[in-house]
């Protein structure tokens, strides 16, 4: 059955894509730790982390286009769940501290020491065991979406008014974050990690070794949406996406598979956080902010909705670049230039950069004359044919 799954989800596109996402996460490590700093060929270690962050962006990146692409869920709210696996992450690595905090204390985080708190609240119970924070980073952002998901696609809850409410959610969960009682450090967050798992977060070979497991990390949520998507599971999610009430009337409870991809994808973004949060050294209410949600959104356009490929390839482009511009001059211009890409992208790529691509090659496979009626279908001249899911 393995075998089975392997050659239907992986076609030449998404072999390529993890052929070189493998060579990626191991080549910069070794130029990273086997070349002298002197070589032409060594790679910072600052950029290892820079590129780390970039590859966990990816993976939320990829956890969007998986509802919004395929099952036509518009979530502007899914940075909530990629700060909630941060903040598990952070609730470990704070724990792991001890006495060589500035308080010394051994068991309090130094920013409860200086609030006086006199006793660890009951919800970090357990984070001082790395496996009960990795069972976290899964199980609470899942159990968000899973309670959210439930209530509104229970009652029917579509369009722009489900982008509103997780919009509406993460902003809330902002505000909760930012208070100082709330036990999560307030404004400042979480932050001057030492540890994680006994090594020291600011090696090189540590950080090396969490960018290759943010590259395994991203391999292997890309392989579990291209199962989902190339599966029967995911043809009725496309059937959703474009004519969901038609596939409510054939029989399929369509609460029940928004739900389970929903929360799937809360999970892979939750993932996301938590590598995020080592290689960053900090996390702080500002992860919930809605404009990093809508950002990532506008990552997954650029790249190509609903093509897995291309919400990673975007989500890595447009932080690079990012980093790029608002390190000039141009640095208090950058949301414009953002919001002006989002806008040529739309208006002249409407498909993403990779879908684009993907129309322009599947039409020169075509003949002239089926080509032809291929894009007469897609802009609603001609009919689909019979047994074809229509919106």
């Amino acid at each position: 059955m393995t075998p089975h799954i392997l050659t239907r989800s992986l076609d030449r596109g998404a072999t390529v894509f993890l052929v070189l996402l493998a060579a990626i996460g191991i080549l910069l490590p070794l130029l990273n730790l086997l070349t002298p700093e002197s070589s032409a060929l060594h790679v910072p270690t600052y950029l290892i982390s820079l590129f780390g962050k970039y590859v966990c962006y990816a993976l939320l990146a990829l956890s969007i286009d998986l509802i919004w692409g395929y099952c036509g869920i518009l979530s502007l709210g899914h940075g909530a769940f990629f700060a909630l696996g941060g903040y598990a992450m952070g609730m470990y690595l704070m724990r792991q501290i001890g006495t060589r905090g500035v308080y010394a204390n051994p068991t309090l985080p130094d920013f409860m020491v200086f609030l006086n708190w006199k006793e660890l609240p009951w919800y970090w119970y357990g984070f001082d065991m790395f496996w009960f924070a990795a069972v976290m980073v899964l199980l609470v952002p899942g159990l968000l979406a899973f309670c959210f998901g439930w209530l509104a696609f229970r009652s029917r809850v579509t369009g722009v008014y489900l982008s509103i409410i997780t919009q509406a959610m993460t902003y809330a969960l902002l505000l909760a974050f930012f208070r100082n009682d709330f036990g999560f450090g307030g404004n400042n967050g979480l932050t001057d990690f030492k540890d994680i798992l006994g090594f020291n977060v600011q090696a090189d070979g540590t950080r090396a070794a969490l960018f290759m497991l943010s590259c395994l990390a991203l391999a292997i949520g890309f392989f579990i949406c291209r199962a989902v998507v190339t599966s029967k599971l995911g043809k009725v999610l496309i059937a959703i996406r474009d004519a969901e009430s038609r596939t409510r009337f054939l029989g399929y409870r369509v609460e029940s598979y928004k739900l389970f991809v929903f929360t799937l994808s809360a999970c892979m973004a939750g993932v996301a956080g938590a590598l995020y949060v080592p290689q960053v050294g900090i996390i702080n209410p500002s992860e919930f902010a809605p404009g990093n949600s809508i950002e990532a959104v506008i990552w997954v356009a650029v790249g190509g909705r609903g093509t897995l490929v291309g919400a990673a390839l975007g989500a890595i482009v447009v932080n690079y670049a990012k980093t790029v511009f608002t390190s000039g001059p141009l640095a208090p211009y950058w949301l414009f230039m953002l919001g002006a890409l989002f806008v040529a992208v739309t208006l002249l790529l409407p498909k993403g950069i990779v879908g684009t691509v993907n129309a322009w090659l599947d039409s020169r496979k075509l003949p002239p004359t089926d080509a032809a009626d291929s894009a007469a279908r897609e802009d609603g001249v001609i009919e689909p044919k019979a047994g074809g899911v229509t919106s």
